[in-house]
């Protein structure tokens, strides 16, 4: 069997850069993409200006602002991020239809059987460098291997603006230097556990002895040393499908009044369920995500019995969830955070023989309220059943989007 030729393409600093792109008053500026700091907002991406303050994605913006008091703050313009990674990922498909999308700046490609075509994994890993470059202005590493891991590992390694090749060869010669962090499942607890053991590089792994670490980490070791020997065998999966559309706000201050909560679930329900019909789906998993005040986080579920993307059937699912069954006592929380899951496309899955005419007469309905807020804008139509009292406006930070 012939070796396989494995591409890792990593946009970089997605989120900040197209930022940049479309004010490039911003160059050379330490800027990030989050929430306010006054509104408990986290840093969603971070230029690599700004990370040579030690800024990182996760962090709290407060956090980010006192390591760097010049930060350049851009809110989330997800719509935008979205579009320019459809140009991206169908520079990806030019080449090869075996695309993995890991997320909305990342993808693995198999170029295995496409040389007569396009020539070696490496000329096609510079082409798409180039491509991307020309086609959108942004920089994109590249690794090139023979497996998911290296390829990964490699991308990395010179990071911004990359290109890397790693041979079957010389992996361990080039993983042998680099923390064990960087092996695939080895996060904090995994890396302290390991120290203890001495064991700080890959190096250092993979020279262990096997029985002494099956001791420690039992059946999790030979996976280790797998990857310490740059073996991974696992396959680059086509999966265009979309597994969750999701959306969450942090309050500015913790709320405990049911109503206020109730109509800010409302409002991301809705966002959600736009989104949901937009990329064509129906759900038929609910979710509930919601924090308190100590940082306790807690989800419920619902599965439906039939599909929905009416966005007044996944209103009143959510508002059950909120109400009966997340058991909140009157107890303030500080997020609040609505998902759906297990999503079928209707023409494409096996529906329902006698489909609920309500349902869809509700979902035919919000598609033209959809089309008419596409067109005008948000606040360009409404339906009845979605109004809610106003409110004292409240700062917030979310996101919502689609994830695979």
């Amino acid at each position: 069997m012939s070796e396989r030729r494995i591409i890792h393409a990593d946009m970089d600093a997605f989120f900040a850069a197209v930022e940049t792109l479309d004010d490039p008053s911003l160059r050379g500026k330490p800027v990030v993409v989050g929430g306010a700091s006054d509104a408990r907002g986290v840093v969603a991406a971070a230029s690599y200006e700004a990370r040579r303050f030690g800024i990182h994605s996760a962090m709290s913006m407060a956090r980010a602002e006192r390591l760097c008091p010049r930060l350049v703050r851009r809110p989330p313009r997800f719509g935008r991020y979205a579009e320019i990674s459809g140009q991206v990922f169908d520079i990806f498909r030019a080449f090869t239809p075996l695309v993995e999308g890991v997320s909305i700046d990342e993808a693995f490609l198999d170029v295995t059987g496409t040389e007569r075509l396009f020539g070696p994994a490496e000329a096609v890993g510079r082409e798409i460098k180039r491509r991307v470059k020309d086609e959108t202005k942004l920089t994109v590493s590249v690794g090139v291997a023979p497996n998911k891991f290296l390829a990964k590992v490699a991308s990395d390694l010179e990071k911004p603006d990359g290109f890397v090749v790693i041979a079957s060869d010389e992996a361990e010669a080039r993983l042998a230097p680099l923390e064990v962090s960087r092996l695939w499942g080895v996060g904090p607890v995994t890396a302290r556990a390991l120290a203890r053991m001495g064991i700080q590089r890959v190096g250092d792994l993979a020279a262990f002895p096997r029985d002494l670490l099956e001791v420690e980490l039992g059946s999790y070791a030979e996976h280790l040393l797998e990857l310490a020997r740059g073996e991974d065998d696992r396959p680059v999966v086509i999966d265009d499908e979309t597994k969750s559309i999701g959306a969450e706000t942090t309050f500015a201050r913790d709320i405990a009044d049911a109503p206020t909560l109730r109509r800010h679930l409302d409002g991301l329900v809705e966002r959600v369920a736009h989104e949901l019909r937009d990329a064509g789906y129906r759900a038929r998993t609910v979710h509930l995500k919601a924090r308190y005040a100590d940082f306790t986080t807690v989800t419920r579920s619902h599965t439906l019995a039939s599909p929905a993307a009416a966005t007044r059937s996944l209103r009143e699912v959510a508002r059950t969830l909120l109400e009966t069954r997340l058991g909140r006592a009157g107890r303030p929380l500080r997020l609040v955070g609505f998902s759906v899951s297990n999503l079928v496309r209707p023409e494409l899955g096996q529906m329902e023989l006698f489909e609920d005419e309500d349902e869809a007469r509700e979902e035919e309905l919000d598609r033209l309220v959809d089309d008419v807020r596409d067109r005008y804008g948000r606040d360009a139509l409404g339906r009845a059943s979605g109004l809610a009292e106003p409110e004292e406006e409240e700062e917030e930070a979310g996101e919502a989007g689609l994830m695979t």
